[in-house]
């Protein structure tokens, strides 16, 4: 009988499930809503339901499951399999997610943060290409990542490894919700993109459709900016310059600390694609010395959607 893997990409408008072979292809995949009413007291009863559904539904067997692996927002214990301070879950006190599957399903269980799943993902089947060095950054509502060395992926002791959005890129700079000044996360994600925007236009004084917008008080996206940079409006080049500068600087500083194959990017504002690369990859060329210019190569995410069932997958692997 064929084993098979359960990848669960917890998230908080949506629950994403695949089932996978061994190798990680995916073979099934659905979705639910994540509910986060009662103090998300349903999601876990939900995720449980929904993975006990399809297996009935694919007439599977129990044992054919090598283990459960997720993806969740939140800090997570991972020998004890509990999640906390997951805010945008409603999970306001711990949760023992471990506990309630594997009781509820039958099947081995394990989770990690969801950026580290997605790294992971990224790694195993994407633009990583199984490599034993790479680096995840995910450029979306805020700026997550992480990262694989030695084929192992890093937690550090708190769980705070591969925090790239929390480089330092501009000392006293822009508030963050960490609590500190100047992080990545204020100026490459989408929030920080429309932050940066809206600053350099009020000392802009040229012809400018940017400029237009956001004097007219419309709102703007990182989209939108990226969209006219491309068709040539000076201001949102100028925006896209200044974005490009700050994540090639804060990649810069990760390829010469880690030196991995390949730092891979991915998330919404990675959406702008080869535009957004070219231009991060000659300030990451700026900012590492030859060694590791020469042999870390940036690259754009490949996975999208599936790169976190995949990943957690691949984390339910370690009960092989």
């Amino acid at each position: 009988m064929e084993r098979k893997l359960i990848g669960v990409d917890l998230g908080g408008t949506t629950t994403k499930f695949a089932i996978l072979t061994e190798n990680g292809d995916i073979q099934q995949k659905w979705s639910i809503d994540t509910t986060i009413l009662d103090e998300g007291s349903h999601i876990v009863p939900n995720i449980i339901d929904s993975i006990n559904h399809h297996i009935d539904l694919y007439k599977m067997d129990r044992s054919q499951f090598i283990g459960i692996g997720m993806g969740t927002p939140g800090t997570v214990d991972l020998d004890k399999g509990t999640v906390i301070g997951a805010y945008n879950l409603n999970w306001k006190t711990l949760q023992p997610v471990k506990k309630q599957i594997e009781e509820g399903t039958g099947i081995k269980f394990t989770l990690d943060n969801d950026a580290n799943v997605a790294a992971l993902g990224e790694r195993w089947k994407g633009a990583g290409e199984n490599g034993s060095d790479v680096v995840f950054v995910t450029l979306g509502t805020g700026v997550g990542g992480g990262v694989i060395a030695d084929g192992r992926l890093l937690h550090g002791t708190a769980g705070a490894a591969g925090e790239i959005g929390h480089v330092t890129v501009e000392p006293n700079g822009y508030m963050c919700t960490c609590g500190k000044k100047g992080c990545l996360e204020q100026y490459a994600s989408a929030t920080g993109v429309v932050h940066v925007a809206r600053d350099m236009a009020e000392e802009f004084s040229g012809n400018s459709k940017l400029k237009q917008l956001l004097d007219n008080g419309e709102e703007i996206s990182s989209k939108i900016t990226f969209d006219l940079a491309k068709e040539g409006d000076i201001l949102a080049k100028s925006v896209v310059d200044r974005v490009s500068y700050y994540l090639g600087l804060a990649l810069g500083n990760v390829g010469n600390t880690m030196n991995p194959s390949s730092i891979i990017i991915g998330g919404g504002v990675s959406a702008a694609g080869d535009f957004l690369l070219q231009q991060v990859i000659a300030y990451f060329k700026q900012f590492t010395f030859p060694t590791v210019r020469n042999t870390t190569v940036l690259k754009l995410a490949v996975l999208g959607n599936d790169a976190g069932v995949i990943g957690a997958g691949s984390l339910a692997q370690r009960f092989i």
